[in-house]
């Protein structure tokens, strides 16, 4: 089931084993996130794109990164991230980062949707790190309703009722400075949640590390 969705923001010269793990894992992946430099960068790089390329390839959604500054960034400005993204690396989607949670956001984000499908982004995940009004569902096909650590997981709340009338497969929670034995996969299951990733990286960058289970655990 390719119920991973795994955020790996390094370099493929740099990383280049950790890359050819995650084409290996294609089986498991919902999606891989791309993320050249916060965003597209200021021009294409070839190794990303040779990068998603092989992605694409093993039949793996390939996302491009966005960050929407909670609505305060500029539509111009995420839509040419999104017109970017497909241009130079030929992304399959795109991955709206630091999402608003609230009902008043949702005019924006829906604009900021329609750029997103105009741009050929078959597929679109809203990362608002907890649960936002469920209006956000008619936007996205996926919400990262939590992203934090394996401790803070481990005592977060119960999602609220609502998430209850959605198939789990709407549904995403991102872990950091997981240990080896945590069994994120069944505690996100038991919380409504299908999709995942668990990482061991920690601090301000726990997403220059693979998920447990998927080759190497750091940048070779």
């Amino acid at each position: 089931m390719r119920h991973l969705l795994a955020p790996f923001y390094e370099h493929p010269t740099t990383a280049a084993t950790a890359w050819k793990a995650l084409e290996r894992a294609s089986h498991r992946l919902y999606g891989v996130i791309l993320n050249p430099a916060n965003g597209p960068g200021t021009a294409p790089d070839p190794a990303f794109a040779t990068a998603a390329a092989r992605l694409r390839e093993t039949g793996t959604r390939v996302l491009g990164y966005v960050d929407t500054d909670y609505a305060r960034r500029p539509h111009a400005d995420v839509v040419r991230d999104l017109l970017n993204h497909r241009d130079w690396y030929g992304v399959t989607g795109a991955f709206f980062d630091q999402v608003s949670s609230g009902p008043e956001a949702v005019p924006h984000y829906r604009r900021l949707a329609v750029a997103a499908r105009a741009a050929d982004a078959g597929s679109l995940v809203l990362n608002h790190g907890t649960h936002p009004d469920p209006a956000y569902l008619k936007l996205a096909e996926l919400l990262v309703t939590f992203e934090g650590t394996w401790q803070t997981y481990r005592t977060a709340e119960q999602p609220p009722p609502w998430t209850v009338t959605y198939p789990p497969d709407r549904f995403c929670h991102l872990v950091y400075a997981a240990p080896a034995d945590a069994d994120v996969a069944a505690l996100a299951a038991e919380r409504g949640a299908a999709v995942h990733c668990a990482v061991p990286g920690e601090g301000p960058h726990p997403w220059g590390t693979l998920p447990h289970g998927v080759g190497a655990v750091t940048p070779l």
